[in-house]
């Protein structure tokens, strides 16, 4: 990190102090040169002061040497908390237990993610047989010094001598592809570059796969750039990347994506096409050799055209194709198609019934269906003809996941969490209906001294909004809060295990988890009410989940604190805007907060089914209403907020966040302190290392500790 001024220093000390003497300025921010920028857009005035920080931190010294101060200061500031160094004690303490992904058979082969605790990343183990003797397949701690490059996707080759992986570093949602013998350990020369939002789908004859790339970006461009044309292009294992053969792609229709999945019998390659996220996708189907996978140019027919509906593959017997859709079923239903007859209406199998149908899979024969009810996990077995077998047991409220497999092979796995309960893997057999436990992990805390409650509240519109309450048995009423939300993208927000939200429950905090519109919980409609022109409505769900939580004596007025991630964050910004006197902090984590110009760099542009399109006028004038960074208010008192991002982000490029605080450190909201914690090598999140999530975290919560009176204590 850069040297800075000892004038800089010297602010920053001062402002370390601010806020906690009455009456005390607020914090001596370094200095953020402003442009002066004002565009005129469908008749109104927009200013953008601060535009120069949306440039590549990695290119333009200027905002590096912004990064550096800000640092800086908040280093200094988070420095001077008492609690934070208890939290990272006891952060690296809770971490510290063995864990077990989702396992994943192919062939004889068991293949499967473990940390033995403090690993900065997780290993990739595989094992022939249930019962066979582990061995360490991939380690990828040793791929970079800072522990920060990751092993993202992986998939074994379908009899389990192969396996292709994805390797994610520092963050980036770019991935390279790579190969290893399973057999042998032997890495393969397989290189493939320029990989994003991409599956790995291996042909029968365990020769190659199919993945998603986009085109090589210009220089200096690979973390900004709109990813656009994206194709799916064939790799056979042993040969170079210049030899991949280019399978499916639109060229005509640059903003669409594509993804590809082979079935289990080899015969077929389904590519799901989408717009953007609002999951409502188009299908191609072509017929592939069984024996000899990519033989030939592959023929490809429409079999649902229009970007209408959720199209999910659950599985195939012969031509006839499973889906969960929510066509003529909002809250989703499960059909089938013939794919050798395309224009055959689908036939219903299973029908919506009142929860939101989240996931279906074909293991053996019989289909596995999970359901959200009121936002927890329910699970069915189901004959092939949709007649109910059994429901599949869970041990209480919580979150189950998993359920992969193959038509043919009877054998799945899933695994269960919620709030205080670790993620342990089951082994279920869709013939006898059978679960048993495979793996459970030994914590450092016993979950049964914790309690989970589930309430409902009435919004602003008078709609009945589900949220969790989390807390030790023994906290008292009145207690410091964090009220998370996320509210978008149809993704729902369910209970499950974070070590990190131990560290704050186990020191008398609550921890409130509200299911806002725009998620999932309910299905489409559900989804609906929280996008576009409807928006509103999820900042309206949280702020009164806020004061439901001090109305009814959980929290109090002074020390309810909010949390959101990237859509979550827009959240957070969005309602600290619109009611900051109720909250007493703010954690704004790596969120979109310029909704006026989202769509100009990396996957923004996916963004528009949910926010809208920044260059329609009726859009425009739904997110001028309520972006973050054009809606701040001088004069009023805001809350505490550090915002948190990172300087390799390219979901939700680092340029939001920027603009966001400089626009908060220049504006008359108070005195409390408006900071920004910018993380390197870290991305949006995912293959964030261990270390670096122990560290921010104890920031994190040492900050939401201060401003809502949580007294911290060794445990």
């Amino acid at each position: 990190m850069r040297r800075i001024s000892m004038m800089i220093i010297s602010l920053a000390a001062t402002a370390a102090t601010a806020g906690t003497i009455p009456g005390q300025p607020k914090p001596d921010y370094p200095h953020t040169r402003s442009d002066g920028i004002v565009e005129t857009q469908f008749g109104e005035k927009v200013a953008d002061p601060y535009r120069w920080l949306e440039n590549d931190v990695r290119n333009d010294a200027e905002v590096r040497n912004w990064v550096d101060q800000q640092n800086k200061l908040t280093g200094l500031y988070l420095e001077t908390l008492p609690g934070r160094d208890i939290f990272a004690s006891r952060l690296k303490q809770l971490f510290n237990f063995q864990r077990m992904g989702t396992p994943r058979k192919a062939g004889e082969n068991y293949f499967y993610t473990r940390n033995d605790g403090l690993q900065n990343q997780s290993v990739l183990m595989v094992q022939q047989g249930v019962s066979g003797t582990p061995k360490l397949l991939i380690d990828p701690n040793a791929w970079a010094k800072d522990g920060a490059t990751a092993l993202a996707e992986w998939q074994p080759s379908p009899n389990g001598r192969y396996l292709a992986y994805a390797v994610q570093d520092g963050g980036t949602d770019w991935r390279t592809l790579r190969v290893i013998d399973a057999e042998t350990g032997a890495a393969l020369e397989d290189d493939i570059k320029w990989v994003k939002f991409s599956n790995i789908a291996w042909t029968k004859d365990n020769k190659g796969f199919f993945y998603s790339r986009f085109a090589e970006p210009k220089k200096g461009a690979a973390f900004q750039s709109l990813n656009t044309n994206q194709q799916v292009w064939y790799h056979k294992i042993g040969t170079k990347q210049a030899e991949d053969r280019l399978v499916y792609q639109t060229p005509d229709r640059p903003l669409l994506g594509h993804s590809a999945e082979v079935t289990d019998d080899g015969r077929y390659i389904l590519i799901t096409s989408s717009g953007g996220t609002d999951e409502r996708y188009e299908l191609t189907v072509g017929s592939l050799d069984a024996k000899q996978g990519l033989s030939k140019a592959v023929k490809f027919k429409t079999l649902v055209g229009g970007l209408d509906y959720e199209w999910q593959l659950a599985g195939s017997v012969g031509s006839t194709f499973y889906f969960r859709t929510n066509r003529a079923a909002p809250r989703g239903q499960i059909v089938t198609l013939n794919v050798e007859k395309p224009r055959l209406a689908p036939t219903t199998v299973i029908a919506q019934t009142g929860d939101a149908m989240v996931g279906a899979s074909l293991v053996g024969n019989r289909l596995i269906v999970a359901y959200l009810g009121d936002a927890r996990s329910e699970a069915e077995l189901r004959e092939l003809d949709g007649r109910l077998v059994s429901t599949i047991p869970l041990p209480s409220i919580g979150t189950a996941a998993g359920f992969g497999g193959a038509g043919g092979d009877p054998e799945t796995f899933y695994t269960f969490s919620s709030f205080a309960v670790p993620p342990s893997v089951y082994r279920y057999n869709t013939a006898t209906g059978k679960a048993e436990l495979f793996f459970q992990p030994k914590v450092a805390f016993d979950p049964a001294d914790y309690v989970t409650d589930q309430v409902f509240y009435t919004s602003k519109d008078g709609t009945r909004i589900p949220m969790y309450i989390v807390k030790r048995k023994d906290t008292p009423a009145g207690a410091p809060t964090i009220l998370y939300g996320y509210g978008g993208f149809n993704i729902s927000q369910t209970p499950t295990f974070a070590p990190t939200r131990l560290a704050w429950l186990e020191q008398g905090g609550v921890l409130a988890v509200a299911n806002l519109r725009g998620g999932g919980e309910y299905g489409k409609e559900w989804h609906d009410a929280g996008r576009l022109a409807r928006k509103q409505n999820v900042f309206d769900d949280f702020i009164a989940a806020g004061d439901y939580l001090i109305a009814n004596n959980i929290s109090a007025k002074g020390k309810l604190a909010i949390e959101g991630r990237s859509n979550g964050g827009l959240l957070v910004g969005a309602v600290v805007n619109q009611r900051p006197d109720l909250f007493a902090a703010a954690i704004p984590a790596v969120g979109v907060m310029d909704m006026l110009r989202f769509n100009r760099f990396t996957a923004g542009r996916y963004w528009v089914d949910d926010y809208g399109d920044p260059a329609k006028e009726a859009d425009f004038k739904v997110l001028r209403a309520y972006s973050p960074y054009h809606n701040i208010t001088p004069g009023k008192d805001y809350p505490a907020i550090l915002v948190t991002t990172a300087d390799t982000d390219d979901r939700v490029v680092p340029g939001h966040s920027f603009k966001y605080t400089a626009q908060l450190q220049a504006s008359d909201i108070g005195a409390k302190p408006h900071l920004i914690r910018i993380e390197t090598r870290a991305g949006h999140g995912s293959g964030k290392p261990t270390d670096k999530i122990i560290s921010e975290t104890a920031d994190l919560w040492s900050f939401v500790a201060k401003w809502t009176g949580l007294e911290v204590r060794p445990r």
